[in-house]
């Protein structure tokens, strides 16, 4: 939304939400205090907000003045019921299409943002219809049109992906709100590249990009494995697969699985929906790229505790990067939660530093709370963690460092200066093969990297 009113200043765009804190902190005079992390998004926000951008919890007036509103409620897999641990939960969507029915006034136009299964604009029309029908017979004119404009973007390069998107990806059944949607977007996208589809087709369009996307993520994993074992080097293997024009080279970075809001949500969905319509061959086949992605994260936990002696009860391990990927403080469906929640499991004591994940977010990912390591030798068992101020507090007394994020600085630390900070027999467990090597084993540590025999 940011970028549509940057881009088109003769549109009034109005965020709202019902987290009154949260529309606080996009209205904070410090830019630097925006609720979500993402490069450039800071700048681009402080050259539209107050201007044709406002952030406001009154929803219901907001939706009324409308000519277009956009759904971009959370969509996370269900926990209970039916679909469990599978099926993407709806309430919000729904509860969201019917507060538009209530308020929405004249003509709307209803997009679709979430990632939504397959066919939930049928739901959404369902009740709009409702509406609708509800107003004609009372003597109102109201009336609704609904498309899907699902994003493409990435965290981290959001606001480049938004401002020179691949594709912007439109669809509908109605003409005349389908053009009204690539009027904004032809403000500064090229004309080919806004795409128009049926609504059924954007939809799971963006649900197969997702589903792919982690499929090559699972596939380089599962061959990092094959090269740890046989002496090859995954980079190199990756390097001579992508120059192959049919392949390319996106995508085929080795590390520790793939997290965010939606990659595993995706699939697990896409595994639902084929389940459903009895697809019972194809659901276990995408089924496979989630359960390879767990299995990656649990094979690192396992090899660093194979390689410091077996055991990591006591042992103080520097855990650099908590964050799903590079430049986001997003941690949902980070690796470094299961990692790390199985080195707590195993007795470790944790210190974790990102530059940029609150103490209180790790908390709630790893359900623990931090602690200061017991007193004594800290072979009691009991795994522990606690929050660093940056990469040297976490090596210093440790006896590993485990990079979990790709963070620039990650690639540039001082190995000798890090080295000296530790417990010897000292290990450098580079999950992301971002790290120095030769540094690192210059300094005297132990070397494991990702997908290198």
């Amino acid at each position: 939304m940011a970028v549509i009113a940057d881009r088109c200043p003769h549109i009034q765009v109005t965020v709202v939400d019902l987290n009154a804190a949260r529309i606080a902190a996009w209205n904070d005079p410090d830019l630097s205090k925006l609720p979500v992390y993402e490069p450039g998004l800071d700048a681009v926000v402080g050259r539209c907000r107050g201007r044709n951008l406002h952030f406001s919890t009154a929803v219901e007036p907001a939706i009324a003045a409308a000519d277009m509103v956009f759904l971009s409620v959370n969509t996370p897999t269900k926990t209970k019921g039916v679909g469990a641990g599978q099926a993407s939960d709806l309430r919000w969507i729904e509860a969201s299409a019917r507060q538009v029915a209530a308020c929405a006034q004249g003509h709307t136009i209803v997009v679709e943002k979430s990632t939504l299964p397959v066919r939930t604009a049928a739901t959404i029309k369902a009740i709009l219809g409702a509406a609708q029908g509800d107003a004609a017979q009372a003597g109102e004119a109201k009336s609704f049109s609904v498309l899907s404009n699902p994003e493409f973007l990435a965290e981290g390069t959001a606001i480049t992906d938004l401002e020179h998107p691949d594709r912007v990806l439109i669809g509908g059944e109605d003409p005349a709100a389908i053009e009204a949607l690539a009027a904004i977007y032809g403000a500064w996208v090229p004309a080919d590249r806004i795409l128009r589809t049926n609504l059924w087709s954007s939809e799971l369009s963006k649900l197969t990009a997702n589903c792919f996307l982690a499929q090559r993520i699972s596939s380089i994993n599962a061959i990092a494995a094959v090269c740890e074992a046989t002496g090859a080097d995954v980079q190199e293997v990756a390097r001579a697969i992508g120059a192959d024009s049919r392949i390319g080279a996106k995508f085929l970075k080795a590390g520790p699985g793939f997290g965010g809001s939606c990659f595993q949500k995706d699939v697990l969905n896409l595994v639902y929906l084929c389940g459903h319509y009895g697809l019972h061959e194809v659901a276990a086949y995408w089924q496979s790229v989630v359960a390879l992605n767990d299995w990656q994260q649990h094979r690192i936990a396992r090899l660093v505790v194979q390689r410091l002696f077996g055991t990591v009860t006591g042992k103080r391990i520097a855990v650099l990067g908590f964050a799903f990927k590079a430049d986001t403080n997003d941690t949902r469906e980070a690796p470094a939660i299961r990692i790390c929640r199985d080195l707590l499991e195993e007795g470790a004591q944790l210190a974790i530093y990102d530059p940029k994940v609150s103490e209180a977010q790790m908390a709630t990912d790893l359900a623990q709370e931090p602690q200061p390591a017991p007193a004594g030798n800290g072979l009691s068992g009991e795994g522990v963690w606690q929050l660093a101020a940056s990469a040297e507090a976490a090596a210093t007394g440790a006896d590993a460092v485990l990079i979990l994020t790709e963070w620039r600085q990650f690639a540039e630390l001082d190995w000798p200066g890090l080295a000296a900070l530790m417990r010897h027999p000292a290990w450098l467990f580079d999950a992301r093969a971002i790290a120095d090597a030769e540094a690192a084993a210059a300094a005297g540590l132990n070397l494991w990297t990702v997908g290198r025999g």
